[in-house]
């Protein structure tokens, strides 16, 4: 089976790749070792007249309305990827067009069956990010349209929650037999064995939590929770450290010892990946208290070195992490008390700590990777489409 890999940005490269975390470039490589060739489509490009109108609509909207302007899913951007693919698909002989996102295929036509592979409609993000709380009415409704055209020409839609999955259905009225949940994968290579992991899980002291929260928003991942948390901990008698990765800390009072702040950290180069990888390796618990999410890779990489998730119940996260499983999720207006709690009964019951973060790691291993979900997805092409 010969695949037709579409994207608006270069899924070649992880290193140039900044879209999307690099789940693009990941999805790439499973569904490359599933089937016997995929053919890249992209990156996809705008002309000059298409960026000049786009820029005017930013002007206008902001100046007009105080409306946030985005070209997501502009018609006239989405004709435009349409044709480019359409012309691409010319020149190859590819069985399936696979997207990564639903904007190069809204407009697209063409004989070969199409295939998607999203983290969310824009009913699951209106008004729940902050950068899609004020759009103007047009750029509404673009967006809604776009949804619906995509559901419509789909083969498959495949989704990486439930949540999103729900969405295509009662929002857009997707036909359900063809909407389809593959989590996604982690966007690290991890070589632990459960040897090893089980390894790393002693090694973690037992009389000090150490705490990770990795996130380039502070404000919506929920860092001032992770910091309250660390910090009561901290009063209540269990010494705790919490290491930031990704953005500063926004905190009313100066950095307490037990806080370190590292700053950005990029996962393109072997010495950023490596640092990450032991980051979490050594922490006890990924954190990340989250308001607004569709399905954060971060949990599945910490999965995969064995480290249970602390996060909150909002988008598609509980089809991610699962209550004693891989993690803990609270209500996103929980108590600070209610973390402690949880953090501080398995520091009492450390066997318990130990068994939940080797559960997290087979969590990984039977679910959260990119080769179970590259085997789902091509299960899912024979079934529906070949």
């Amino acid at each position: 089976m010969r695949i037709a890999y579409v994207t608006t940005f270069d899924a070649r490269n992880l290193t140039i790749n900044n879209n999307w975390s690099g789940t693009g470039y990941y999805i790439a490589q499973s569904l490359a070792n599933q089937f016997s060739t995929l053919d890249y489509i992209g990156p996809l490009t705008d002309p000059f007249n298409l960026k000049a109108v786009r820029k005017l609509k930013n002007h206008y909207y902001k100046l007009f309305q105080n409306k946030d302007y985005r070209k997501d899913a502009d018609p006239l951007t989405l004709k435009n990827y349409a044709r480019q693919v359409a012309k691409k698909m010319n020149c190859i002989k590819s069985d399936i067009v696979f997207s990564a996102t639903v904007n190069p295929i809204a407009y697209l036509e063409c004989e070969q069956p199409i295939v998607f592979w999203a983290d969310g409609t824009f009913a699951n993000i209106h008004n729940f990010y902050p950068h899609y709380s004020n759009l103007p009415q047009e750029v509404i409704k673009d967006w809604h349209r776009m949804e619906e055209l995509a559901l419509q020409k789909c083969k498959l839609a495949i989704y990486s929650s439930d949540w999103a999955a729900k969405s295509a259905i009662y929002n857009y009225g997707a036909n359900p037999t063809k909407v389809k949940v593959v989590p996604f994968g982690a966007n690290i290579e991890s070589s632990f064995t459960f040897e090893t992991i089980q390894d790393a899980i002693q090694s973690r002291p037992t009389d000090q939590c150490k705490l990770l929260f990795i996130a380039v928003d502070w404000i919506r991942k929920g860092g001032n929770v992770a910091y309250q948390v660390a910090k009561q901990l901290n009063q209540s008698g269990l010494k705790t450290e919490l290491t930031i990765v990704g953005c500063q800390p926004m905190i009313d009072e100066p950095l307490p010892d037990f806080v370190k702040s590292l700053g950005f950290i990029s996962k393109s180069t072997v010495e950023g990946k490596k640092q990450i990888h032991n980051l979490i390796s050594e922490s006890h618990f990924l954190i990340l208290p989250t308001l607004a999410d569709c399905t954060p890779i971060v949990f599945c990489e910490a999965n995969s070195l064995g480290v249970p998730c602390l996060s909150t119940t909002v988008g598609g996260i509980p089809t991610m992490i699962q209550n004693d499983v891989n993690g803990r999720l609270f209500h996103k207006n929980a108590a600070i008390s209610e973390y402690c709690d949880y953090i501080a009964y398995l520091f009492s019951n450390y066997s318990d700590y130990r068994n939940l973060a080797i559960a997290a790691f087979n969590e990984y291993q039977s679910r959260l990777n990119w080769s179970v979900a590259g085997k789902k997805v091509k299960n899912l092409l024979t079934e529906y489409i070949v």
